[in-house]
């Protein structure tokens, strides 16, 4: 056990002896074994949080952002029920204890304890973070919550809704709502006004949208204060957001104001806001030093605000119990958590990388894919376009043909995105869905690619596999930390538990005519390739880009990951290869039983051992043109279209490339940061000294509009001029 003892628990002891407690006065009643439950939850909480301290100082414990002075969240935990999705503020734990009293068997003190420690047995992330979470309680984990788990919780209570529009039996049930919790600083992050305004902005048109935010508002963002009125400023007169407000140190009316809050969330269908007002208690976590830019007035002012002691007050007001029998619970509780401390702390630690990456892409039990729609529903689902049955077509035709069969073969697929309905998107790759499957499968969202992406992990935590389109690559980056930050980390952080199961398709790449510039003809993604367990596709053309579909929703299907689709833009509407009027880059639409490919099995096109070009999307069309003009010379050479971008496969990659020792990559993305960088190292890597490799990629430019663009991008004579380098052409060769 312990021996040392927080200097706040020995504080609070004397207050208990010597009556020294802040005058009850509440204008709201509450019954005393929920206040009592309420004051159990807030005493363990922080408890645990001065316990995770005196760790950090024997080097046990690794995490001490606490809880301290937010313990009334305990009475929103209270009013909720176990199967409303609660996405949580990191000073939450005594949320988490009290709603871990919905779950018989539960052992909150001691998993929590675990999570501090960085146990791998931690039952929620395994070792790899603290973290509140919970499968079993409904409460996905979050890591550093800066407001990103806001559009995620906006997307889940939509989730909720539209699984019992469609009749689809989800995670969690129809008369749910989702809770997700805020701090005041965080409350201006972009992402937090998002969400914020996506909800409204779907409320305002009659779409049910059952989400509670809680803003605990404490004053202070580390360090730097809050205006004082601005968080009821910002949130009160917000369109369609029901405002609700309560003081946090008083816990009855907490609770009668989270009820109430709640239940309006939930028989309306509608959004509101819980502002819950708190104090912090020991600085920001346990390194912040608050002397540097606090008075001592000031901390000691906000000691004396502190909740526990408003609820030790209303305890003992109420004439139910004695300060004797609340020490004597004190005692109890304390050397309960020392004792969880010390087997905690002594736990197993994650040890190997093997370990730690385990849960980035767990393998999982395969799961049977949902049967073809019949022959005659097929029929009639394409009935729109029978003028085009049986003629080849260009990839955005054969997408769209695509998503219809993804559509109709799986019933819990869902397609959102800015214009995807009846337009069609923008580049008409979503038309006719919206009239084959309705507005609650195909749907027009707002501008906001934050609110897109999370809605995809709150419909994919539901149940759905969602297929968000973003318009174009440029747009992502502004909403990259959904993916990044919530989507890709979720399995990692909740040890496999949770997932986010989704297809981002995005349109993208360079070399558009007639329109473009940075934003329309961006030609980098290198942020996808930092991030672990994410898979990028990228096809050239209509045939794979069919394969290339069906392949990622299956996976998301049976492996539950999350799959990138970049689309080539400028390769939407070809249909020619070399000359105008060929037809040659037009394909058939795969049926609906073709095989996939293995994922990273790159496509290959020749069998010439002279020399190899490997690229992907707009650089494999080209290479294809330079494949004609080379072999008109007599030469000999091979393509590969890598397809599967991220992760690479190498050992396929080097499979294809048998018999070939020149290669060539022709890559569209900039040379500093491209996927040019990693193929030629793993290429290198896996046979030192065996390949002649060049790399022809794009400058390190951005793309200015009309034809400048060309200046930058990789073309193809200059393609053939690197070919016929490595092939040892002699100048009079190279100059034809």
């Amino acid at each position: 056990m312990s021996e040392a003892v927080h200097p706040w628990v020995n504080e609070y002891r004397l207050r208990l002896k010597s009556g020294k407690l802040p005058p009850h006065s509440s204008s709201h009643s509450i019954e005393f074994s929920i206040l009592y439950q309420l004051w159990h939850s807030q005493l363990c909480s922080r408890l645990l949080d001065l316990q995770s301290r005196l760790l950090q100082a024997k080097g046990q414990s690794f995490y001490t952002i606490g809880s301290a002075g937010h313990e009334g969240n305990a009475a929103v935990a209270a009013v909720l029920r176990v199967t409303d999705p609660a996405f949580l503020h990191y000073r939450s734990g005594a949320f988490f204890i009290e709603r871990s009293k919905q779950l018989p068997g539960a052992t909150p003190l001691y998993d929590m304890m675990l999570s501090f420690c960085a146990s791998s047995e931690d039952p929620i992330s395994g070792g790899r973070h603290k973290v509140l979470g919970s499968l079993a309680l409904n409460i996905p984990p979050q890591t550093s919550t800066i407001a990103s788990q806001l559009p995620k919780a906006v997307g889940a209570a939509f989730a909720v809704d539209l699984s019992k529009r469609l009749g689809i039996a989800g995670q969690w049930p129809a008369d749910a709502i989702a809770l997700c919790s805020f701090g005041d600083a965080s409350a201006n992050h972009s992402t937090a006004q998002g969400a914020i305004n996506s909800a409204c902005w779907a409320a305002y048109q009659q779409v049910p949208l059952p989400v509670l935010f809680v803003c605990e508002d404490n004053g202070l963002g580390i360090s730097t204060p809050t205006p004082s009125g601005w968080i009821e400023q910002d949130l009160a007169d917000r369109p369609v957001l029901k405002y609700f407000a309560a003081d946090s140190r008083d816990l009855a009316q907490t609770y009668t104001i989270a009820k109430r809050a709640a239940d309006y969330v939930r028989t309306k269908r509608k959004p509101a806001v819980l502002h819950l007002s708190t104090v912090r208690l020991f600085g920001h976590a346990g390194a912040d030093a608050e002397v540097a830019y606090r008075s001592k007035a000031q901390i000691d002012a906000e000691l004396e605000l502190d909740p526990l002691l408003s609820s030790t007050a209303a305890l003992l007001a109420g004439g139910d119990i004695t300060a004797e029998q609340l020490l004597l619970q004190l005692d109890r509780l304390e050397a309960q958590i020392a004792r969880v401390a010390v087997v905690a702390s002594s736990r197993p630690k994650l040890t190997t990388a093997a370990q730690v990456m385990a849960s980035i892409a767990p393998l999982r039990q395969t799961v049977a894919v949902p049967a073809l729609p019949a022959a005659e529903a097929r029929r009639q689902l394409f009935a729109f376009d029978q003028h085009n049955s049986g003629k080849k077509q260009h990839l955005a035709k054969l997408l769209n043909w695509a998503l219809h069969d993804v559509l109709a073969q799986y019933n819990n697929t869902v397609v959102f995105g800015e214009d995807v309905g009846k337009k069609g998107g923008v580049y008409g790759v979503t038309q006719h869905l919206v009239h084959a499957f309705g507005s609650n499968r195909v749907i027009n969202t707002l501008l906001d690619e934050q609110s897109i992406l999370g809605m995809a992990i709150g419909l994919a935590q539901q149940g759905f596999i969602a297929i968000p389109e973003i318009q174009f690559l440029a747009y992502v980056h502004n909403a990259e930390d959904q993916i990044r930050g919530e989507a890709a980390t979720l399995p990692f952080f909740s040890n496999g538990q949770y997932h986010n199961a989704m297809v981002i398709r995005i349109a993208g790449l360079a070399y558009q005519r007639g329109f473009g510039g940075h934003f329309h003809n961006d030609n980098s993604f290198a942020v996808f390739r930092d991030i672990p367990g994410v898979i990028l596709l990228c096809p050239s053309n209509g045939h794979d880009a069919v394969l290339l579909l069906r392949q990622a929703v299956q996976l998301a299907h049976q492996q539950k990951r999350l799959v990138i689709l970049l689309e080539p833009i400028a390769l939407y509407m070809t249909r020619d290869l070399s000359q105008p009027g060929d037809g040659l880059w037009l394909a058939d639409y795969p049926a609906p039983d073709t095989p996939l490919p293995a994922l990273g099995e790159p496509a290959v096109y020749g069998d010439g051992k002279e020399l190899a070009i490997i690229s992907y999307g707009n650089g494999y069309y080209l290479s294809r043109q330079v494949e004609q003009e080379l072999r008109a010379q007599g030469y000999h050479i091979r393509l590969l279209d890598l397809r599967t971008l991220v992760p690479l496969h190498t050992p396929l990659i080097i499979s294809a490339l048998a018999g070939c020792t020149k290669v060539l990559i022709v890559d569209e993305c900039r040379r500093r940061g491209s996927l040019s960088e990693e193929l030629f190292t793993a290429l290198h890597e896996a046979k030192p000294g065996y390949f002649d490799i060049r790399r022809l990629c794009a400058e390190d430019s951005f793309i200015p509009l009309g034809a400048a663009a060309y200046t930058v991008l990789p073309s193809v004579q200059q393609i053939i001029g690197q070919a016929l380098a490595l092939l040892g052409a002699t100048a009079a060769e190279m100059v034809q």
